[in-house]
């Protein structure tokens, strides 16, 4: 016998309370090791519509409804009694007629009406009536998007006030469909599969339904339910894995679009594809490098022999690591010495009128960046992003201390972090076979001037060896500079991911108030922001500004004792706030709702059973369904300690810019819930928010 679950039933499974979570798992596993075992108590649903929905019994109020026939068996839902066999009454598993895709379907007739969310306005006349946005659709168009047979007239009358809820009834694929129609797009059609063809085996069957082969798979399907759409790849993005491409690529979204999953896939694929193949999978920090290695477990941790030719590390490792083994080992200069020789350099100068701040910026961003070793190259170089004019003869003062700090590193014979790659990157272009086939670089956005240099060097120019995942709009670390200039081109080659299943509606809409709807890098290429749609919704955002710290904190522990009683597990909450300073305001809101605590670090290793705090800066790359971002005050957010130490004007432009960037990403970690508080005075990101 063929045993499947579905998304629902996983869905389901992590509403569920902890002690509920184990009756079912051990119900589950009994029904795989032995179907007829006695003491299984199915029951025939006498009211379902589909005839092949049964329950069996958990306990004496939780039923497990499945699909059963006389060669398979399909976990669909779980719940207390009365709720499933609700579920199941509303149900049916049939193939789509066109695309010949198994689909598990709302019978239309038991919606006795589409809910207008509490969003949508309401005027206090009359309106006239509202447009028709896909009437202009065929049937056979809309059965080729996946949409059932008999939500065909429903689909066709949708207006801006009824398509979001109507889509929360479709099967994904046509939810995704007809939310891009509705506005302005044009879906791709899914290619319809062969009449003999396993209608579970079609792509966008195989997005819902999973075969579970044995126990031992079972435990891992179901030890963390709720984290499966977190390395889940949309059908749409599947072409972007497998493309092939001439040369450097890039894929680009907002958050929330599932750029990190592309490239967790992509990294597998070519290693797949490509059987003698080194990948090498990296992003900028091992925070972020952390994240991928949880991931890409959970993505292929039953392929061991796969895993062993993937390395995960973040690029300052992959280079040291490089470095001494090809060129022997090198000492790296720490941030503290090379702004000791920065002061010390610039007291020997007789003109002492630029401050440390400013020296260190123009050293980190402009000298040690771009390898400028001569004075002709200092004075000829692109300023990209600083407003300060600098006359030839300032910048001949700054050269000469600049030249002061490179000889005395040099004598202590000590290299920078960027001058490791550089020498490194030089190297690699005299071997026959760089060390890894195919690079996968995530979170692209933040990479530095020095680390591009070195993975455009891996890349060596060769075909699908360079595949870059990123968002513009969540630049947080990083001053805009040319990637062409260092011999990436992607021009041709890019893509932007729309279609977000992370983040409901209602947060991505409230969370996009704060970037503009375009962004564009410095070699011209832009991404749009608009026309993402979520296929979900979920409660509105909050925004909240109270009258103190105190009183920030209770509403906090409130709104996640909250969030505990519906049934979100500590596991699946987090809360955020801007600094390691604020993180005792954090702390005390979780403490009050009477939840345990893990403070993140480093590592960012979230735990099952406690509540996730940290700073926004670690936030990047993880995912919770309830998220609280707190301590949004004035000169908190911005950080006034940036603000006071810059003297650009271009930098300052900058901080404001990534710590708008810096708020986007803590708010788009959320999937079902999100708060975002500050004390009384409140941010000023928390007006735009508002909008």
């Amino acid at each position: 016998m063929e045993f499947r679950i579905a998304d629902t039933f996983t869905d389901s499974l992590a509403r569920l309370t902890g002690d509920e979570q184990k009756a079912v798992k051990t119900t589950a596993f009994d029904l795989q090791v032995n179907p007829a075992n006695p003491g299984l108590t199915f029951h025939k649903l006498a009211k379902a519509k589909d005839k092949r929905f049964w329950s069996v019994r958990v306990s004496s109020d939780l039923r497990l409804i499945v699909h059963r026939t006389s060669a398979s068996l399909l976990f669909c839902y779980v719940d207390h009694h009365d709720k499933a066999y609700a579920w199941a009454e509303r149900r049916k598993l049939e193939t789509n007629p066109t695309t010949g895709a198994a689909q598990l379907v709302e019978i239309r007739e038991r919606v006795q009406e589409i809910v207008v969310p509490a969003y949508v306005q309401r005027p206090s006349q009359d309106p006239a009536p509202k447009r028709a946005l896909l009437a202009h659709v065929s049937d056979e168009d809309l059965l080729g998007y996946g949409v059932p047979t008999e939500w065909l007239a429903d689909v066709r009358l949708a207006t801006e006030d009824t398509v979001l809820s109507l889509a929360d009834h479709l099967p994904g694929e046509a939810a995704e469909a007809v939310l891009e129609l509705a506005t302005g797009g044009t879906p791709q059609k899914r290619r319809p599969m062969p009449v003999a063809t396993d209608p579970f085996q079609h792509p966008d069957a195989l997005r819902r339904f999973r075969v579970v082969a044995d126990v031992d798979e079972l435990a891992r399907a179901l030890e963390y339910p709720w984290e499966r759409w977190t390395v889940f790849l949309h059908p749409a993005q599947r072409e972007l894995v497998e493309r092939r491409f001439g040369g450097p690529a890039r894929i680009a979204g907002s958050a929330g679009t599932g750029k990190t999953v592309v490239a967790l896939h992509r990294a597998a694929y070519l290693a797949r594809a490509n059987p003698e193949a080194r990948v090498l999978l990296t992003t900028f920090s091992e925070t972020l490098a952390s994240t991928l290695r949880t991931k890409l477990v959970r993505l292929i941790g039953t392929e061991p022999r796969l895993r062993e030719r993937i390395d995960v590390d973040p690029l300052d490792t992959v280079a040291r690591r490089l470095h001494d083994r090809l060129l022997g080992h090198a000492e790296v200069a720490s941030r503290e010495v090379v702004r000791g020789l920065l002061r010390g350099a610039s007291s020997e100068s007789a003109d002492q009128k630029f401050s440390l701040p400013f020296l260190v910026s123009e050293w980190v961003e402009v000298v040690d960046a771009w390898q400028l070793d001569s004075w002709e190259l200092y004075r000829d170089v692109a300023r990209l992003g600083r407003k300060t004019r600098l006359p030839e003869k300032q910048r001949r003062v700054l050269w000469e201390v600049f030249e002061r700090v490179r000889s005395e590193l040099n004598a202590r014979k000590l290299v920078t972090q960027a001058g490791l790659y550089s020498q490194l990157a030089a190297h690699l272009t005299t071997i026959a076979r760089p060390p890894y086939d195919f690079v996968v670089v995530d979170e692209a956005q933040d990479v530095g001037v020095a680390q591009l240099r070195f993975v455009a060097a891996l890349g060596a120019g060769r075909p699908d060896a360079l595949f870059f995942a990123g968002d513009l709009g969540q630049r947080i670390f990083q001053m805009p500079f040319s990637w062409r200039s260092l011999g990436v081109d992607i021009r041709g080659r890019s893509a932007t991911l729309r279609i977000n299943y992370r983040t409901s509606h209602q947060i991505r809409t409230q969370a996009d108030r704060l970037l503009g709807k375009q962004v564009s890098d410095v070699d011209g290429n832009t991404e749009e922001r608009g026309g993402t749609i979520s296929v979900f919704n979920g409660a509105a955002p909050l925004v909240r500004v109270l009258d103190s710290v105190e009183e920030e904190s209770k509403a906090v522990g409130r709104w996640l004792a909250e969030r505990a009683a519906e049934g979100v597990m500590p596991g699946e909450m987090s809360v955020f706030v801007r600094s390691s300073a604020e993180l005792p305001r954090a702390r005390e809101a979780v403490e009050a709702a009477g939840l345990p605590v893990a403070l993140l670090d480093e590592d960012v290793r979230t735990v099952r059973d406690r509540v996730s705090v940290g700073t926004m800066h670690l936030s990047k790359g993880l995912e919770f369904r309830a998220v609280a971002v707190m301590a949004c005050d004035d000169e908190v957010l911005p950080l006034q300690s940036r603000i006071g130490a810059v003297t650009d004007e271009g930098d300052l432009e900058e901080v404001y810019d990534t710590e708008r960037h810096l708020l986007y990403v803590a708010c788009t970690r959320a999937r079902d819930h999100l708060l975002v508080t500050g004390a009384n005075p409140a941010s000023e990101f928390l007006r735009d928010l508002q909008g």
